[in-house]
């Protein structure tokens, strides 16, 4: 009797027992690779972590679970699950995390890249949008960066009549940079040639290696105070020398009466009105300084590299430029930018193929969140693959082949703002480059003019080579670079009395 009256009770306990089970066994264990003791994955990774997680998501499918030392990672390499971390769930990934390099000069506690999405860094964001980003301040700018382009076809002309080769990568550094100084300070920092921005070239590179490269004290903290691998050292070693260029150049504008019309002026009246301290305003420039010269270059540099490994699609290109603008122009206005959907698309697909970097990066708040099914846990990294997702055979053909016709195909309509999951170089969501207008209007001008104005001849060490034999290994670190430098001898395709 006293059976019979438990028994619906009994049921409902085994009912919700089991319902819990089913639940945890569809959330979890999420998949990955078994990790060793004490090390986790970490041996995993290998030199090249994006191309080795790609493999690894073929085996354990597009949301895997890996722990890296003490650090539990989650990699996404399908859109769909970008989507749901960068959009539908981007407040419960509010930051990044902070490494041992990004901690130097406590700079993790200032940039507007490691903030958490606060109200500090909602105003330091909205400074970047109104001030060097909007639309109305980049048509601004549109003369100074038309200036610049002169100084780089001038220089690209001076070596084509020397019979010398060209650095890609290095002449589209010195003309990110000067574009990038003068918008944040009206100045320029370097020329073309001379070796004068071989200095900042290797500070910026510098930094940009060390806080890309692994380091042990991000995964093992008990070890970081000892910083065996000297990151941290280095890091702070480059910011400073930056640092110092910064603290001169803002000792000179307060010391000067003229008023500029950059960056530098606004952010020093945000200063007066005690919004932003000094060491905002320096934290700030170094993200846009070392964000917009190193990518841009590597972006123009990865572009070249394929219009010369693809002959038949540099012409393609120069004929589509050459039927919008004739012999006689030598620049590309950004408002021809539009009528050029073939040189859009070569852009396009260089991003797919060769993203400015491989991952985009967040960190989970405090609590769980379950994502496609399975658990996320707290505090966890997650990183988005968006190079593993631009080579996914599912998405598209031919997934390694250098193909600009496919974003020709009217079946596929995709831009890089943000919105269209399988092509994000910028990122998604409220974390989104600030700068990728800038960026989309540099890379395509300095591109339009190198190919309307020249043919190129690869060459290494002074032997010339065919387009197939053109190195495109890459070199990881917090950008996808070129392995080898892009080195080519251009060949004047007009005659005109300079530009």
């Amino acid at each position: 009797m006293e059976f019979t009256y438990f028994l619906p009770l009994i049921s409902l306990c085994i009912t919700f027992s089991c319902f819990n089970l089913l639940r945890r066994r569809r959330r979890s264990p999420t998949p990955g690779p078994y990790p060793f003791p004490i090390i986790g994955n970490i041996h995993q990774l290998g030199p090249k972590p994006h191309q080795s997680l790609t493999s690894l998501s073929k085996i354990h499918g597009p949301l895997m679970h890996l722990k890296l030392g003490t650090i539990h990672a989650v990699i996404i390499s399908s859109p769909e699950l970008a989507r749901e971390i960068l959009q539908r769930h981007d407040q419960s990934f509010p930051g990044r995390m902070a490494t041992a390099a990004t901690k130097a000069l406590r700079h993790h506690l200032f940039s507007v890249a490691c903030l958490p999405a606060g109200s500090q860094w909602r105003l330091l964001r909205r400074l970047c949008r109104e001030e060097m980003f909007s639309p109305p301040r980049l048509d601004a700018g549109r003369k100074l960066r038309r200036r610049n382009l002169q100084k780089l076809l001038g220089y690209v002309e001076k070596c084509c009549d020397d019979r010398k080769s060209v650095d890609v990568n290095e002449a589209a550094f010195v003309t990110s940079l000067n574009l990038i100084s003068n918008t944040l300070f009206s100045v320029d920092f370097a020329d073309y040639g001379e070796g004068s921005s071989q200095e900042l070239k290797g500070i910026v590179h510098g930094l940009m290696r060390v806080l890309g490269s692994f380091n042990v004290a991000d995964y093992f903290p008990i070890v970081g105070v000892f910083d065996p691998q000297g990151i941290e050292r280095d890091a702070g070693r480059y910011m400073g020398r930056l640092m110092a260029v910064f603290d001169g150049i803002i000792d000179r504008r307060k010391e000067s009466p003229e008023k500029k019309d950059d960056l530098l002026e606004a952010l020093l009246s945000r200063e007066k009105e005690s919004e932003l301290s000094r060491d905002d305003i320096k934290h700030l420039l170094l993200d846009l300084f070392v964000a917009g010269t190193e990518t841009t270059s590597g972006t123009v540099e990865w572009i070249m590299t394929e219009l010369m490994r693809n002959p038949c699609i540099l012409s393609k290109a120069n004929s589509e430029l050459q039927s919008i603008l004739g012999q006689n122009k030598a620049l590309l206005e950004e408002s021809d930018i539009s009528k050029l959907p073939y040189l859009q698309a070569v852009v396009k697909e260089t991003f797919r193929l060769h993203p400015p970097g491989a991952f985009i990066s967040r960190q989970k708040d405090g609590d769980e969140a379950e994502i496609g099914g399975h658990v996320v846990p707290g505090n966890a990294v997650v990183l988005v693959n968006i190079w593993g997702i631009g080579r996914d055979s599912r998405i598209w053909g031919n997934p390694d082949e250098f193909e600009p016709e496919r974003f020709l195909n009217e079946n596929i309509v995709m831009d890089v703002k943000g919105q269209d999951f399988e092509l994000i170089p910028f990122g998604a969501g409220r974390r989104i480059c600030p700068g990728q207008a800038l960026a989309h209007r540099m890379v395509h001008v300095m591109v339009g003019a190198l190919v309307h104005n020249f043919d190129w001849k690869v060459e290494n060490d002074g032997m010339k080579l065919n387009g197939e034999e053109v190195d495109v290994s890459e070199k990881f670190g917090l950008s996808l670079q070129k392995a080898l430098p892009l080195k080519a001898m251009p060949i004047k395709l007009y005659d005109r009395e300079g530009y």
